[in-house]
């Protein structure tokens, strides 16, 4: 009776944790004696019957305890210090870890485990000398042993064999984040929980809950081992109470029989009228303490959940019967410190806030899946997540023990952390390739054994006759294209000029499942040499170091802040043309970016707005990201970027409402300034009802642009009223009738007609053909991902420019790349001025972090007797003139040479011009969008 008591007072209290739940728990963390096994001699030689050398602490790893093979690589631009951050202590290979252990006297009759919360990738363990029996080698889950049932109280000695070499064929280049040195490492060690535990001969091992929200109840299927001989009567009370507030509800009892070995019983309990549903809104968790009682002992299990019901109709992803629309980034074991994944919930706690800071509900675990607590936390903030096998490979199905190994580990997962409400998704693996019978046939296994998540059979592939369209038997599909067309920017962006009125709708055109876009972005940003302090744990960021000795050598270094300014504002505009896109796609049920935050791997992929901590690289607030990354988005749909003051600006408004509830009777306002938010036009819409799970037309705004008279960016601002939810849009408008005057100046195309001008002294604004230039392709885009891991690409991150310089003072710009620059850096071609006299630079270019080099479009200087100003981008043809911003830059340019400050202040060689440009013109050819892979 006592022990009952003692049991319902720490429910009463929460007392009792989540998980295997029992009276006695003996903590193992502390210091254990410690060997490496780089031969593999270990077993053979007997080290289990023998004291070990070397300490080490656990929980911990081999490399926070600096063992293993010293790094001596420096710095440099080249791999492999290029291709992710530089473990600073390498070990891979069997270790072995051992300690005393003493089992209390009070243990006496029970069963004892060993839990190991997280380990790399295989475990063996020993108790005095003998071998326990079984191999644990799962990657993604906790690693269970059970001791002797004979095992007497008193000392023992424990030792545990870890080998972190790769086990199965999971990965192409070992590139899977459950197994990589791209991200989290290959370490040895134990994480997390290190523990013996005991619990009766009669014990509650494992409860699964699956909620049924229609009928407000959930289903309680319990595992209870009976390590006895005979069949025993018990009694399983069923307790669940709310976790954010403590209240309880009801207990139902349920007596049964237990008989020898694994009892499974399966108890629906009714939640009552008064059930609370969990969303993104209001992510409510329940606990269920399910307690058996057998005479007088007792054991116990936690397990939370909450009460939700994923479904799908058609292309529409829904939670509750209410419509989601998921925004989401990829995590994929970026922990730059440690190397390895938290297993507390404060090292998962900045991850989702700072997620949820910057408007996201969503996060995938690309190629691999986390420990508890990060669905915990994950339960609590209200965010959907995707979990994946550890499996990125193009040898699919071809090995029968991985293929084993897959199926065991869809198992371990769906069974520890299948009670969350949010792990949500599930899927095979990324980008699989090749045998879709043998993933088709996995996925369905996981469908048929756990009914609470929605699964796909990979998340994208590159495999011909797939990828395009879904599988047969898929829940949701992601892609980056479907045999319609592209559903992300890479393959428009820089194709396309500029327009905001387009969508994806014909591409998912007859999509009956539905769609989330597949890691849209990784648009290159300049690496934050100042972030080269904060590695200060496992990890030497040789690749960073690199960067900034390169920037030294070359007397580049003060410009490093600059070129991260510039990279990342044009990244931050191209990911908001991204999501936007997404958002007003009817036939879209979400988005994953790659990546709001660094991926420090394959290749030094800096494609975040944040930095690999999560922090802030000074790029975009939170604020400013939620403008068009939130449950409300204000949306407008006008064509074009770039308008003339005689024309009217027309847009059509839309408000992509995925709040918990309808908007009701709200003034839509909208105003469209410049500078000093000085209006050109203003009003609103009166907005009675704006339905939630959907995007809806408000209204259409129609504004006389001919009280524009000079060259002026002006924004358009939409917001709802008496909310935060805002948004706004930059168009540039020129004067129609723009009167270029060359004055003094010699404008031509033509270098030999430009060097005799310049011998008379004259000024000369020189722009040749773009099939004459001797450069690199003119981009709008910035590198993919990265120039180390895609080298076959044209290599600059956006222009970067003095906005205030005489030259450009009336072309309104910022001093990075945006869409009025489109059509000038497509019809371009970018110089290289590393091997010229230096130049004064109007507007350079951020080059690639691999190269670092000069590069220019437009600059100033003395030649061959005269004043030089060279154009790149083509300004002068007949077909370039008929766009508005490029008369307007030819505009300014001359109006600055006709001027008296136009005096440039360097000099160059006629020999170094005419390394620029050829004296025939070339066809000039166009990457496509999939030329890098």
């Amino acid at each position: 009776m006592k022990r009952n008591i003692l049991f319902l007072l720490l429910i009463l209290f929460g007392l009792i944790p989540e998980g295997f739940s029992q009276e006695y728990v003996l903590d193992l963390s502390g210091t254990w004696q410690f060997a490496m096994d780089s031969k593999d001699v270990g077993e053979q030689e007997c080290w289990f019957e023998r004291s070990l050398e070397d300490v080490i602490l656990l929980p911990g790893t081999t490399d926070l305890a600096g063992k293993g093979i010293p790094n001596e690589l420096s710095p440099a631009l080249e791999k492999p210090q290029m291709l992710h951050l530089t473990r600073r202590h390498s070990y891979v290979g069997p270790a072995w870890y051992s300690r005393e252990i003493e089992i209390p006297a009070s243990w006496k009759g029970r069963n004892v485990s060993l839990f190991l919360e997280r380990v790399m990738w295989q475990s063996k363990v020993w108790i005095d000398g003998v071998a326990l029996e079984g191999v644990q080698e799962s990657l993604t889950t906790p690693h269970r042993f059970d001791l002797p049932s004979d095992i007497r109280p008193g000392k023992h000695r424990l030792t545990i064999r870890i080998d972190n070499r790769k086990q199965y064929d999971i990965s192409v280049k070992d590139l899977a984040h459950a197994y990589t040195n791209d991200t989290q490492i290959m370490w040895n060690g134990i994480l997390g929980r290190l523990e013996l535990r005991a619990e009766n001969q009669i014990s509650v091992e494992d409860v699964q809950l699956y909620p049924n929200v229609s009928q407000k109840k959930v289903r309680c299927v319990v595992t209870v081992s009976n390590f006895g001989k005979k069949e025993k009567k018990g009694t399983l009370s069923f307790n669940p109470k709310i976790l954010t507030d403590g209240r309880t509800l009801s207990s139902q009892l349920l007596t049964t029989s237990f008989r020898p070995g694994k009892n499974t019983i399966t108890y629906d309990y009714d939640m009552g009228e008064n059930t609370v549903l969990w969303n993104e809104f209001s992510p409510v968790c329940y606990q269920m303490d399910v307690i058996l009682t057998q005479g007088k002992k007792t054991s116990a299990f936690s397990a939370r959940f909450g009460m939700r019901n994923l479904s799908t109709s058609g292309s529409v992803l829904m939670n509750n019967g209410d419509r989601i629309y998921l925004r989401g980034t990829l995590e994929c074991c970026i922990f730059p410190l440690t190397g390895t994944p938290p297993t507390d919930k404060e090292g998962w706690n900045k991850v989702f806030s700072v997620a949820k800071a910057y408007g996201l509900n969503h996060l995938r675990f690309h190629s691999w899946c986390p420990p508890q607590a990060a669905f915990e936390v994950a339960d609590d903030m209200g965010f959907y997540l995707q979990v994946e096998l550890p499996l990125w490979s193009l040898t699919v199905g071809k090995d029968m023990t991985t293929n084993r190994f897959l199926y065991e580990e869809a198992d371990r997962i769906l069974r520890e952390y299948g009670n969350h409400p949010s792990f949500c998704l599930m899927s095979v693996g990324n980008e699989l390739q090749p045998d879709f019978d043998f993933l088709n046939n996995l996925r369905s296994y996981m469908k048929s054994k756990d009914n609470r998540h929605l699964y796909t059979t990979t998340t994208f592939t590159f495999e011909k006759g797939h990828g395009d369209w879904p599988e047969t038997g898929d829940d949701f599909f992601v892609t980056q294209w479907t045999k319609k067309g592209w559903v992300r920017g890479q393959g428009i962006f820089n194709d396309e000029s500029p327009c905001f009125n387009k969508d994806y709708t014909s591409a998912v055109d007859g999509m009956n499942v539905p769609l989330i876009s597949h890691e849209i972005g990784q648009y290159a940003v300049y690496p934050n040499l100042k972030e080269i302090e904060k590695y200060k744990g496992v990890l030497d960021p040789l690749n960073f170091k690199a960067v900034r000795a390169d920037l030294q050598e070359k007397g580049l270094l003060s410009k490093a802040d600059d070129y991260l300014n510039a990279s990342g504002k044009l990244a931050a505009i191209l990911y908001k043309e991204e999501i936007e896109r997404a958002l007003k796609t009817p036939g879209f049920s979400g988005f994953q970016l790659l990546d709001l935050h660094d991926f420090p791997g394959q290749g030094t992929a800096l494609v975040g707005l944040l930095d690999a901590f999560w922090d802030s690289k000074g790029i975009i607030s939170a604020e400013d990201f939620r403008n068009f990354c939130s449950p409300v988005v204000p949306l407008t749909r006008f064509p074009k970027a770039v308008y003339t003051n005689n024309e009217l600006f027309e847009a059509t408004v839309e408000i992509a409402n995925y709040a918990a509830s309808d908007i009701e009777n709200k003034k839509i306002s909208w105003n469209l300034f410049g500078p000093g938010r000085k209006s050109v036009a203003s009003g609103y819409f009166d907005a009675a009802h704006i339905e939630k799970g959907k995007n809806s037309v408000i209204g259409k705004i129609t504004a006389s642009l001919n009280q524009v008279t000079a060259a002026t960016c002006l924004t358009l601002e939409v917001a709802v009223a008496e909310t935060p939810y805002k948004n706004n849009w930059s168009i540039w408008v020129y004067p129609e009738n723009v009167a270029i005057n060359a004055g003094d100046v010699c404008v031509t195309d033509n270098l030999e007609k430009a060097l005799s001008e310049l011998s008379k002294g004259r000024k000369v604004l020189l722009s040749p053909p773009v099939g004459a230039l001797k450069g690199i392709e003119g981009k709008f885009v910035p590198v993919f991902w990265s120039p180390i891991h895609f080298p076959k690409q044209a290599g600059s991150m956006g222009i970067l420019c003095d906005s205030g310089h005489s030259a450009l003072s009336d072309f309104p710009t910022e001093n990075h790349t945006d869409w009025q620059w489109w059509h000038l850096l497509k019809n371009s071609k970018t110089l290289v001025v590393d091997s010229i006299a230096p130049v004064s630079a109007i507007v350079e270019h951020v080059d690639n972090f691999a190269n670092n080099r000069r590069l220019v479009s437009v600059f100033e200087a003395t030649c061959n007797g005269g004043k030089l100003l060279f154009s790149s981008m083509d300004i002068l043809s007949e077909k370039n003139r008929k766009y508005p911003e490029v008369r307007q830059l030819l505009y300014s340019l001359l109006n600055y040479m006709n001027s008296e400050t136009f005096n440039p202040c360097s000099e160059l060689p006629k020999e170094d011009l005419n390394k620029l440009v050829d004296s025939e013109i070339h066809e000039v050819k166009s990457s496509s969008a999939t030329s890098i892979y």
